[in-house]
């Protein structure tokens, strides 16, 4: 069974966060949540990528990085996400 099926079949958010936890370092989850964070900030475009990188002290390259996906070259899982949690 592929990861994504995976995790569709678990049923709810501390089932998902336990598996993560199983799955990847502490940095890893660290990571993907700075992302997910950064992700929101730059939905919001109510700040530039300057002041998200320094409210959540990350690069302004992670920021960079995840607008791409966000806006460019996106395989709509960021604007799914987001209109799934309106």
């Amino acid at each position: 069974m592929k990861l994504p099926n995976v995790i569709n079949e678990l049923k709810s958010p501390k089932e998902v966060e336990n598996f993560f936890k199983d799955l990847c370092t502490p940095s890893e989850i660290k990571a993907i949540n700075e992302r997910w964070e950064v992700a929101q900030l730059l939905y919001k475009k109510d700040k530039t990528y300057r002041e998200i990188a320094a409210d959540l002290k990350t690069s302004t390259a992670t920021v960079t990085r995840v607008a791409r996906f966000l806006f460019s070259e996106s395989n709509n899982g960021y604007q799914t996400a987001f209109k799934r949690i309106k």
